[in-house]
């Protein structure tokens, strides 16, 4: 049955930090020439200011043909990264936002993330999805064509390992049968798994899989047909319980700027302002908010997340 991290009723927020990523499309300019010692900054700064997790995501490698043209090359190593920002953190959970399954065994990413979640004290999130880069596949001799039902028999391992140190588990070609340890064992009684996507085998692979669910960009307007969809799979396949819903919002500036943000879209306002938008994502059905600030510096970063902190994240739960 699933398990949730958020208590009921409440509404947390995360975010996907800058700089690990580095895509055109959503880039500030200040990240090219950023690294470590920005991305540690970040997470001792939601490590105080309340966020529930802190969010990485995965490329291998990008091609320069499109659709990844636009995404330059610098997409840090996911589990790397998790691993070093858990030694600059105590308390915000380690997301992947979101791991492919398809490339890796499934049994390294059981190891993988048994091992964050020893390491962290209990803070890791398996964030999963199956990929839209066929290219990226073909790269690494992966299957592109059958990655979905790959992902759903991957996950079947995974959460054999997760739970139990000696595992008895077959599912599609991968088969254990009690004899293979799995140690360290995880803090975590049940590391959750968090599945990314908003197509309809992503939102049945969230009710039969899944703890959680990360979209990948889904509107606020459709949120609450998305969600029920996930709930009706749910009660089809007898596996009902709670979800953990996510939600990503739009881009945000906390007061007013003093400086041009129009070059993209971005929700300026005040935190009461923020505050009453976000309520509208809860209202449709999610408890945890993946949150952006446009900013031009790491310093001014950590200022729009101070100010999250004191004037917005107080009223989302009125």
């Amino acid at each position: 049955m699933p398990v949730s991290l958020i208590p009921a009723g409440q509404l947390v927020y995360g975010m996907q930090l800058q700089v690990q990523a580095q895509s055109a499309h959503f880039i500030e300019p200040w990240e090219w020439t950023a690294g470590a010692d920005e991305l540690a900054t970040m997470a001792r700064k939601a490590d105080e200011a309340g966020f529930f997790y802190i969010g990485v995501c995965d490329h291998v490698a990008v091609n320069t043909a499109v659709p990844m043209a636009h995404m330059g090359s610098a997409w840090y190593e996911t589990l790397s990264t998790l691993g070093f920002l858990a030694a600059h953190t105590t308390r915000v959970r380690l997301l992947s936002n979101v791991a492919i399954l398809g490339f890796r065994h499934p049994l390294v990413t059981a190891k993988q993330w048994i091992t964050l979640d020893k390491l962290s004290k209990g803070r890791a999130i398996l964030g999963i999805g199956v990929g839209w880069a066929e290219g990226e596949y073909d790269l690494l001799g992966a299957d592109f064509v059958n990655r979905g039902r790959l992902a759903n028999d991957a996950l079947t391992v995974i959460r054999a390992v997760f739970d139990e140190e000696y595992p008895t588990v077959t599912a599609g070609e991968w088969s254990l049968d009690g004899s293979w340890g799995f140690g360290p064992r995880p803090v975590q009684d049940h590391i959750p798994v968090w599945i990314g996507g908003r197509g309809k085998p992503a939102l049945r692979r969230v009710a039969e899989h899944g703890d959680g669910w990360v979209p990948q960009g889904t509107p606020l307007a459709e949120l609450a047909a998305e969600i029920a969809y996930v709930r009706e799979h749910q009660a089809r396949i007898g596996r009902e319980g709670p979800l953990d819903i996510g939600a990503i919002t739009e881009v945000m500036y906390v007061g007013t700027p003093s400086w041009d943000v129009s070059d993209r879209p971005t929700l300026v306002g005040t935190p009461e302002q923020l505050a009453e938008r976000m309520r509208e994502w809860k209202s449709a059905g999610a408890n945890h908010l993946q949150i952006r600030f446009r900013n031009r510096s790491v310093e001014e970063l950590c200022d729009q997340m101070d100010a999250w902190y004191a004037g917005v994240a107080p009223l989302l739960n009125d």
